[in-house]
């Protein structure tokens, strides 16, 4: 059966790496579901210079952000695992704090009641104190927090280099087979 995961685009820095992980599923052939934040849609403008309209065929299917009525709202429809990329320090607060303001927040928390794969790619520095309670707090919920440092063993030569890599490492922890070839870390003898 083919995968079917969430993504969803929030107002943080870093379009880039939503644009690359679509990119990553949909050579694996994963089916992916999008939400995307007005605070996102404006940021992948100013970021990327792409509307929504040009982000539509990028995805299956976009869901609006204000539907409580959408599948991911309920923890009977099937998803794989979810992933927030990236993840607004507004958007980790209200998953936090099991707040569901918008369907990107209930996705969430539907994610983690059900005990599905649920990564936030947070984007902020330097952190305070609410952020890292925050983190930690969802951590215990059963998310994954995963920042998007970069790596740079694999000697990368653009910033799509370093999007692949960090949106690999992503793929590889919803255990989402790929064809990127994105170097690993093997040790000094290589």
């Amino acid at each position: 059966m083919k995968k079917r995961i969430i993504l969803a685009i929030t107002g943080a820095s870093g379009s880039l790496l939503a644009l690359e992980f679509l990119k990553i599923m949909a050579e694996a052939e994963v089916e992916v579901h999008g939400l995307i934040s007005d605070a996102g849609v404006k940021v992948m403008d100013i970021e990327e210079g792409i509307s929504f309209a040009e982000l539509k065929n990028r995805a299956d299917r976009w869901f609006d952000v204000h539907d409580f009525t959408a599948p991911m709202a309920s923890g009977s429809a099937r998803y794989d695992g979810m992933v927030i990329l990236p993840c607004s320090m507004g958007t980790l607060a209200a998953v936090a704090g099991g707040i569901s303001v918008n369907l990107i927040h209930r996705a969430a928390d539907v994610t983690l009641k059900e005990r599905r794969p649920l990564l936030l790619a947070v984007r902020e520095t330097p952190l305070n104190r609410t952020h890292l309670r925050n983190m930690l707090t969802v951590h215990d919920a059963g998310a994954t927090i995963c920042p998007p440092v970069p790596s740079f063993y694999h000697h990368p030569k653009s910033l799509i280099d370093l999007a692949t890599h960090f949106c690999s490492r992503l793929a590889d922890l919803l255990r989402v087979e790929t064809a990127v070839d994105s170097p690993r870390w093997g040790g000094l003898d290589q």
